[in-house]
């Protein structure tokens, strides 16, 4: 997204990794979702300095949210990114959330801690929204920006600020949800279906297997329905 949005606006990417910063400076990323020569050839700052958030009026955080061993999810980088962005955020900023996260999180448990940590007050000072990550790794013809976007504000106003900011770069179009907890609730949904389907598909892989039947020929016939 970074990417995107560098060739429109004036970008800073963060990370509390110095490796990562120097692998990005070099023209590497580990998620391989950005080819070498647009890191390279592209205007972004990458840096590891938390006092560049304080030059940003928009401010998106994008971490992940992995579970626990007991499956449950592990709040902690996401509840560290916005300690620190709300330690340096400044008055008018707009945090953006793109983590996959429960429906509610954004506004009962991310707004506190910015207000509690910049002193700022919710709505009056600084404003959230949330526009989850869509991205299909290795698939080289739905990129990011021919995929519809979906953005929520937590006011009208700041709904539709970030669908022109958003829409400005995503080719694809923008959705925009009535509010931040149906956009969340669309993310895990999106997430949840997907990992059904994968696992439906091993779980039928293995009995094909035992029944001498290859699953991808299986595919490739299911496949010639147009809603399969």
């Amino acid at each position: 997204m970074a990417v995107l949005f560098d060739t429109k606006f004036n970008v800073v990417d963060f990370d509390i990794n110095p490796a990562r910063i120097k692998e990005l400076k070099q023209g590497f990323d580990r998620t391989k979702k950005v080819e070498k020569e647009k890191l390279l050839n592209c205007q972004i700052e990458f840096t590891d300095n938390p006092e560049k958030l304080k030059e940003a009026k928009v401010i998106i955080i994008t971490v992940p949210t992995p579970v626990d061993k007991h499956n449950i999810p592990d709040l902690r980088p996401i509840i560290s990114a916005t300690k620190t962005v709300g330690k340096y955020m400044k008055k008018g900023s707009i945090v953006v959330y793109e983590s996959t996260v429960y429906p509610g999180l954004t506004e009962e448990e991310c707004v506190p801690i910015l207000q509690q940590e910049s002193g700022l007050k919710w709505k009056e000072d600084f404003n959230v929204g949330y526009s989850p990550e869509r991205v299909n790794p290795g698939d080289k013809n739905h990129t990011i920006d021919k995929i519809i976007k979906v953005v929520a504000g937590d006011t009208p106003e700041i709904t539709e600020f970030l669908a022109q900011l958003y829409g400005s770069v995503i080719t694809a179009g923008i959705h925009r949800a009535p509010n931040i907890k149906t956009a969340e609730a669309a993310k895990v949904i999106e997430n949840t279906q997907r990992d059904l389907n994968i696992a439906l598909m091993n779980e039928l892989s293995i009995i094909f297997n035992k029944m001498g039947i290859d699953t991808k020929e299986v595919l490739e016939a299911a496949g010639t329905k147009w809603n399969f």
